[in-house]
């Protein structure tokens, strides 16, 4: 909203009608630097809810509604709550089903730290509620003229009695505690009499922060012609707005000027981690010495003196410079932090309440969560979060494994914590991995409180089994093949990732072999464990019937070697076998044909041709479909077709089949053919 012109402003009219002539007022006594004091402004116990019921009901007995609404003292409405503001303007609002206006008057001036007083002047100088017999539906709809600039239309979204009341007084403290974003402010600042630039901008030492909220909300002071007659009009160059709010406050609620009690303002109050930070200036018109402040954290006070020196304050009052104060304090208690600023009086008068906000800054013990406790093999995994309220740094996470304890920080990322708790950061997260034996166990967590007051809370315990034993796992085929006897599954041990060894024994015969293929089934199954748990090995096989069984071997923690399971299957091996099929001769030469495999390789086997006692070795790797349909496990590639060339006469041929692994040479017999 910076640079919007809030307050609506009477160009062409006077006091509302009904209204006395200010008695004993006089334009000359009205300082266009000094509308109000800072003390006047924010004076929040001016009035209780039941005293501002009463003005309302005095300054409007009659009542006759003319225009279907009633007249302020009889108006209610429902309010929804409100947060604290983020920038310290208004504390927490409760809304109500129906709260009457002067219940809303008192709470909006009670949660954003201004005087009740200001709020019903300002009802009167926009829409002359307080005293309107009949009040009109815009009269409640834009009861403070906020959001009505001069040069548009009002903004829909601040409509309403509640809304405008809350948003006036959110805006007076927003012009107060940030003061260097808007154009008026104490200091000397050009003034304009009028929109009409040509009417003139006198330059105003403006020396309250209340006077600079009035500028800020209704930008024009009073010409001459104007202050010449309080109650009535001035001439075309002059404005109302704010004089009118200095004669209807001077009227019904005395001097908006300073007294003798000490003035100030409170332009910082923040929470942070740990500490509560309050600065702005003080001083009393007694004196040019700097006085006392006491601030006051949920009832517990702490003294510091305004003594910084502050420029600016001494150019606006003239009172010297040396009235700053800035002083960090820790906070009380956990929860929300009301805060109580005093300037204490010199002299003359009383002390003074500056503030009296609420605002959030945590201490205490170390708060967190244990979002997750998981078993794995030989260890367990803790994750969540943990800080210290005192303090944005990562503390220490103290974590107890059936009495023995480890030391941990909870110092990664977590970008939720840093949303949940401004201030404090990510880094205050942890995911840790304790290693433990199988079996279970009582898993407790301690936070450890990092600086300031708190305890070391623990923040709960856990029972969590580590999975153990012996090792488990499934034989998934025994198949017989070539010469092998294949055997396939998986097996690991509980207390461990890592793959276990699997003995694999055909009768009194066996070997080790590791189970670490790739199984991603057991992986999903087993979360935890990885994959790398499966076996496909081949053991040699023997003639008939072949026995196999498997043992998974124990590699960490209590448990034997578990016998997976047998098998049976006839084994594929021993001495070839085959048929020598045609011998024949033409064409000077002889043609032989046969087939043959060996049982222990699906390969194809060579085959002595003896031809008139002269020995020649030839493969049989010629194509055979006939014998792969009868063998499928051999395949096709074991036909012999041996040819050579002969002289006429009678020749002798010999097939001897060459052996593969056990077993002999089997001789396929001979044949003679005559060429």
């Amino acid at each position: 909203m910076l640079g919007l012109l809030v307050g609506l402003v009477v160009l062409a009219g006077s006091l509302t009608a009904g209204t006395a002539p200010a008695t004993g007022l006089t334009g000359a006594s009205f300082d266009p630097g000094d509308i109000i004091s800072d003390a006047v402004f924010t004076n929040t116990a001016a009035m209780t809810a039941n005293d501002i019921q009463g003005f309302l009901n005095s300054k409007e007995p009659a009542c006759p509604a003319a225009n279907g609404m009633p007249c302020l003292r009889f108006y209610s409405e429902y309010t929804f709550s409100r947060a604290a503001s983020p920038g310290g303007q208004c504390g927490a609002y409760a809304g109500a089903p129906a709260e009457s206006a002067s219940q809303i008057i008192w709470k909006v001036a009670t949660a954003c730290g201004i005087n009740p007083q200001v709020l019903l002047t300002t009802l009167q100088k926009e829409q002359g509620l307080i005293t309107a017999q009949s009040p009109t539906p815009s009269s409640y709809r834009i009861a403070m003229g906020y959001g009505c600039p001069d040069t548009a239309p009002c903004d829909a979204q601040y409509y309403g009695f509640y809304n405008q009341v809350y948003r006036a007084a959110w805006q007076f403290r927003e012009y107060m505690i940030h003061p260097s974003s808007w154009r008026y402010r104490v200091g000397n600042v050009a003034v304009q009499y009028h929109p009409n630039a040509g009417c003139g901008a006198p330059t105003v030492n403006i020396r309250s922060a209340g006077t600079a909220a009035l500028y800020n909300y209704t930008p024009y002071q009073p010409n001459a012609a104007a202050l010449a007659n309080l109650s009535g009009l001035g001439d075309s160059c002059s404005s109302y707005g704010n004089r009118n709010f200095w004669v209807y406050f001077n009227n019904w609620f005395g001097s908006t000027g300073s007294s003798s009690n000490p003035i100030g303002n409170v332009e910082v109050l923040s929470g942070s981690p740990g500490q509560v930070r309050v600065g702005g200036w003080a001083f009393d018109p007694d004196s040019s010495a700097p006085i006392e402040v006491h601030v006051y954290v949920n009832g517990v006070g702490a003294r510091t003196n305004a003594n910084i020196p502050r420029p600016d304050v001494g150019a606006a009052y003239g009172n010297g410079a040396n009235h700053g104060f800035d002083v960090i304090l820790p906070p009380q208690g956990s929860g929300p932090q009301q805060v109580c600023v005093y300037a204490i009086n010199s002299g003359y008068g009383t002390n003074a309440l500056l503030t009296c906000r609420t605002v959030t800054a945590l201490t205490g013990s170390p708060l967190g969560v244990i979002d997750s406790v998981t078993a794995s093999p030989g260890s367990i995994t803790i994750s969540g979060w943990a800080l210290d309220p005192d303090s944005p740094l990562p503390i220490a996470v103290h974590v107890y494994v059936d009495g023995a304890g480890a030391a941990y920080t909870a110092n990664t990322s977590r970008p939720d914590i840093a949303a949940a708790y401004a201030g404090y950061g990510e880094a205050h997260g942890f995911s840790m991995q304790v290693p433990t034996t199988g079996g279970t166990h009582n898993v407790c967590f301690y936070l450890i409180n990092l600086v300031g007051p708190g305890q070391n809370p623990m923040i709960g315990c856990r029972s969590v089994t580590v999975p153990t034993g012996a090792p488990v796992g499934l034989i998934d085929s025994i198949a017989s093949r070539p010469g092998v006897i294949t055997v396939s599954g998986w097996a690991f041990d509980p207390d461990s990732t890592l793959p276990v060894s699997v003995h694999i024994y055909n009768g009194a015969s066996g070997g080790a072999f590791l189970a670490n293929k790739s199984r991603q089934d057991i992986a999903t199954a087993f979360p935890g464990y990885g994959a790398d748990h499966g076996f496909v090995e081949a053991i040699p096989a023997v003639a008939g019937s072949n026995t196999i069984c498997v043992y998974a071997i124990n590699l960490a923690g209590p448990g034997g070697n578990p016998q997976l399971g047998c098998g049976t299957v006839q084994g594929n091996t021993g001495s070839p076998t085959g048929v020598f099929d045609t011998l024949t001769a033409s064409g000077g030469q002889i043609n032989a044909t046969a087939w043959t495999f060996d049982p222990d390789v699906a390969d194809p086997i060579s085959v002595r041709v003896t031809v008139d006692g002269v020995d020649n070795t030839v493969v049989a790797g010629q194509a055979r479909p006939d014998i792969a349909r009868v063998f499928p496990m051999y395949g096709a590639s074991h036909g012999l077709v041996f040819q050579q060339p002969a002289s006429i006469g009678t020749h002798r041929v010999c097939l001897t089949m060459l052996n593969v692994g056990p077993g002999s040479d089997v001789s396929l017999g001979c044949k003679s053919v005559v060429l």
